[in-house]
């Protein structure tokens, strides 16, 4: 358990529903967790705490998602952390476009419970 203890994850989500129970999860599975409810506070953080993987909603206030993406690619401090496109927009040209834009994989919320989530991230901060 301990050796996720220093992975930290950025949850960028405005469910605060979601991101309270995710939250509490990554938490208990030994990562810490930092949360924004907004594109443009989730890249601020990112670009503050270089965490080091960040979970990205594409439907977002402020900012949306492939915002974000964009703005953390095109930033040499951030553009190697991993990003994981997790929403509940399934189609084609979505995830054709997050994956361009450089998100390292996209997940739909609705295909994966809590525990498949954390095994997946864990795969991609070993």
């Amino acid at each position: 358990m301990s050796k996720n203890k220093s992975k930290k994850i950025l949850f960028i989500e405005d469910e605060p529903d979601l991101q309270r129970a995710m939250g509490e999860y990554f938490i208990k599975a030994g990562f810490n967790i930092l949360k924004a409810i907004d594109g443009e506070i989730g890249l601020n953080l990112a670009r503050k705490e270089l965490p080091d993987i960040i979970l990205l909603d594409l439907i977002l206030p402020k900012m949306d998602g492939f915002q974000v993406l964009v703005g953390l690619k095109n930033d040499p401090e951030t553009k190697n952390i991993p990003v994981v496109v997790l929403t509940n927009l399934e189609g084609t040209i979505d995830v054709e476009k997050a994956l361009r834009l450089g998100a390292t994989t996209y997940l739909v919320k609705a295909n994966y419970d809590l525990s498949e989530l954390v095994e997946r991230i864990k795969q991609f901060i070993k």
